[in-house]
């Protein structure tokens, strides 16, 4: 023991350092959730997520370049209607909806990147909640199921290499599964949303993609935070009904759940970084209470150690800053 055994020896300079600690997550581990909007030559900031924007698939486009360059592995789309929304959020599987003109583009413009789809209803209903209403207030759970697998559909067919529904709707992998083997989209990667928690982290990007419910929470169908085996069996279930990568969402708070459910399964382990943590590191360091990027390069590095193999973050565009 001391003063033979000195630990200080091997933290002693940066290239000692360099090469005993943990590597950061290579790039292509990386996928970065973008907001897409209708028209043309739209950068709209997202006050309450700076860095961040509201695109139109032009200027999507003319984003994801340097990310692309910086070998950032997928993008995750989120869209938005700015038409007339309806009781059962129809222009989530329309056809010709944003998501499913964006897809085809990116595609053709970065043929190697990832592309990835949030399937889900909120943003497209008339009252924000991620299905159909019964009448007392509540989701109806099954005709959500059918609605989401059309969504599903509707991303696969436009090309999406993963799509991600995000609802928590008991059943829904298993309506997706189906409904893409009977349409022989057996290829197409099935990620879940599977252990997303009732957060207070959300409020950046229900501003973002103008989704939060207009009456009451999502508490009935989202995992209670103070229920964590409740959240976990989520997971278990969805890979028993065909999930291929189970997610974490949020990330920075529930690292405990991310080893809990690394240790549980075979399957990639998704960790969404979301707005709140995003945008509370940003305010943090605005008001000169902690340096951004060693704040940053803390918190991946333990969503790292806890056993997250997908990072799911609005970082990613600024991969070469934090982690070169």
């Amino acid at each position: 023991m001391f003063p033979d055994l000195r630990l200080r020896r091997m933290r002693r300079t940066p290239a000692i350092r360099a090469m005993f600690d943990d590597s950061f997550p290579r790039p292509e581990k990386w996928v970065w959730p973008v907001f897409v909007v209708e028209g043309r030559n739209r950068r709209e900031p997202i006050d309450a997520m700076p860095g961040q924007f509201r695109l139109s698939i032009d200027c999507l486009i003319r984003e994801l370049e340097p990310v692309v360059a910086q070998g950032i592995g997928g993008v995750l789309l989120f869209g938005q209607t700015e038409g007339e929304k309806d009781m059962g959020g129809s222009g989530a599987f329309d056809p010709k909806g944003i998501v499913q003109q964006a897809i085809p583009q990116i595609k053709r413009a970065y043929p190697n990147l990832v592309v990835m789809t949030d399937v889900c209803l909120c943003a497209y209903t008339n009252h924000g909640h991620c299905g159909p209403l019964l009448p007392d207030g509540s989701v109806d759970n099954d005709t959500a199921i059918e609605l989401l697998a059309k969504t599903a559909l509707s991303h696969a067919a436009a090309g999406a290499d993963v799509v991600a529904p995000s609802a928590m709707m008991d059943g829904q992998i298993a309506a997706i599964r189906a409904a893409l083997t009977e349409a022989a989209f057996k290829d197409t990667i099935l990620m879940s949303y599977s252990t997303k928690f009732a957060s207070a982290f959300y409020g950046p990007f229900r501003d973002a993609e103008n989704s939060a419910p207009g009456k009451g929470d999502r508490k009935g169908y989202q995992a209670s935070f103070a229920n964590p085996r409740n959240a976990l069996l989520e997971s278990v279930l969805d890979e028993a009904e065909g999930a291929d990568i189970l997610m974490v969402k949020p990330a920075s708070l529930y690292l405990d759940i991310i080893a809990e459910l690394r240790s549980r399964t075979d399957l990639p382990v998704a960790a969404y970084n979301v707005s709140g943590e995003y945008s509370m590191l940003i305010a943090t360091a605005d008001r000169g209470w902690g340096d951004l990027r060693e704040m940053v390069r803390e918190n991946i590095l333990a969503l790292q150690r806890a056993g997250t193999d997908l990072f799911i973050s609005y970082w990613a565009p600024r991969y070469n800053e934090f982690f070169r």
